[in-house]
């Protein structure tokens, strides 16, 4: 073994550490700014389907109570006409 090797290992590694730190450090930026991007792309989609998911829900509340109420109504009308028969009979005339 050459005794110039052990110099020349000693001076390449901090030359290796200072060339990686220089490179790795901007590409460790690049992916950490990457996954902000695309964890605020799944946040704001996150947030629109909270908000679909919101809206549906009031639509099917209103034509539940639409049902269940005009569903009573309904019942309570045809009871009322067969009870009256004779009576709405001659209102109409």
């Amino acid at each position: 073994m050459s005794p110039l090797i052990i110099p020349i290992f000693a001076l390449l590694i901090p030359i290796i550490a200072i060339l990686a730190g220089t490179v790795f450090k901007p590409w460790m930026e690049l992916q950490r700014r990457k996954m902000e991007l695309e964890a605020d792309k799944v946040a704001e989609k996150a947030a629109q389907y909270a908000s679909q998911t919101e809206r549906l829900e009031q639509r099917v509340r209103v034509l539940e109570r639409i049902a269940t109420d005009r569903g009573a109504d309904l019942s309570d009308e045809i009871e009322a006409l067969r009870e009256n028969p004779a009576r709405d009979r001659l209102e109409q005339h």
